[in-house]
């Protein structure tokens, strides 16, 4: 992939698709944080680099920068923050929320979004098509907020085994971006999750219970919340006897599907 110089997806390079997977560097070879560039953002690419630490993350000008970046930035069960004045807005039930309702609305608008100190969106039309296309397979999921009937925030990601993986997050009015992550953050760890990867740090995140750790550390936090995968299909080989089916004990294991299903008591209580 180290050829590549055209901008955006190399439209020679192999799809993969949800099955699919491709071995990157190691990212602890990579003292920049990129560990890799070019390829494609099909499915079985995308999940290959979250599998393995690394996240796509390049301007509209650059080839696919495949990036694990040192350190990185993370929220635990036990770190999770939710400030008086957010519990206030919670409890008085001031905005509506939903799960995997809107998701191309979320995603477009953390893509338009203005940001300070940011000039532009890595949150490029090609970024946007492959991640819709997770979610259509059930692998990227959105949390939304809603102000008297209208979409006022939302974040969006991807949960692999007991790890959930955020991309990015919007606000169209105030505490909405906050009330619509912690919605998904209290859902998630009552789901067993074990680590919510924020990539690199943000005042914003920090104050939602963000924390810093080495690139190392996370590295192997994130092979402990994968294990649940493999756990996931043990159990199933135990029930099932030698007829399992590894992708469905798979998709189990990371919650893959609608959540606006799987769900049902939702949104959580604080």
């Amino acid at each position: 992939m180290e050829q590549a110089v055209r901008p955006g997806p190399d439209p020679d390079f192999p799809r993969l698709d949800e099955r699919g997977r491709f071995s990157f560097p190691d990212p602890e070879t990579s003292d920049s944080g990129i560990v890799a560039l070019g390829g494609n953002l099909s499915p079985g690419m995308l999940l290959s680099a979250y599998e393995q630490g690394i996240f796509p993350w390049f301007g509209p000008d650059d080839p696919i920068l495949w990036q694990s970046p040192d350190p990185r930035f993370i929220i635990l069960p036990e770190t999770l923050h939710i400030s008086s004045s957010m519990r206030r807005i919670l409890k008085k039930d001031h905005f509506s929320f939903s799960l995997d309702t809107n998701f191309e609305a979320v995603i477009q608008n953390c893509s338009s979004i203005r940001r300070p100190g940011q000039d532009g969106t890595w949150i490029t039309d090609d970024m946007i098509k492959a991640y819709t296309e997770l979610h259509r397979l059930g692998w990227a999921h959105s949390s939304e907020a809603y102000l008297n009937g209208e979409l006022a925030g939302g974040c969006y990601g991807i949960r692999l085994g007991d790890a959930f993986f955020g991309e990015s997050m919007f606000s169209l009015k105030p505490n909405a971006s906050k009330a619509a992550f912690l919605v998904l953050a209290k859902t998630m760890f009552s789901d067993n999750l074990r680590m919510i990867d924020c990539q690199v740090y943000t005042d914003h995140l920090e104050s939602l219970g963000g924390f810093e750790i080495t690139r190392r550390e996370y590295l192997s936090r994130l092979i402990n919340t994968l294990s649940s995968r493999k756990k996931n299909h043990r159990i199933v080989s135990i029930l099932n006897g030698d007829t399992a089916d590894e992708h469905a004990a798979a998709d189990e294991a990371d919650r893959r599907g609608s959540w606006k299903e799987r769900y049902t008591a939702f949104p959580p209580r604080f």
